[in-house]
């Protein structure tokens, strides 16, 4: 995953509210945008605006049936994303690590 894509997954959910739809996505799932809106204070039109961000963050996708767009979690960007972080994370604590071993050297 690019440094974009990871970007984009995070935008999408430091949002209050694109986070709770993707939970109620992710729990519900699949799902509409009416059903998803009697779940928070926000428009239908608002949800959709909410879940075309995580479509493009690749957080859900959108299948559309008959006269309906459901919208189903796509775990595999929070993998990814969980993925990067956890490299990060690796990196600093090797970072940290020679930071202290060589303060301690002294």
């Amino acid at each position: 995953m690019s440094d974009a894509q990871v970007g984009a997954v995070f935008a999408a959910l430091g949002d209050d509210t694109r986070r709770n739809i993707w939970r109620a996505v992710v729990d519900d799932g699949p799902v509409t945008a009416t059903a998803l809106a009697g779940r928070v204070p926000i428009t239908r039109q608002a949800v959709s605006r909410h879940l075309r961000v995580l479509d493009e963050a690749g957080l859900v996708t959108a299948d559309r049936v008959g006269r309906e767009t459901r919208y189903v979690a796509r775990p595999g960007s929070v993998r990814d994303a969980a993925d990067w972080l956890a490299a990060a994370d690796a990196a600093w604590r090797d970072r940290l690590a020679r930071l202290k071993s060589r303060a301690e050297s002294r």
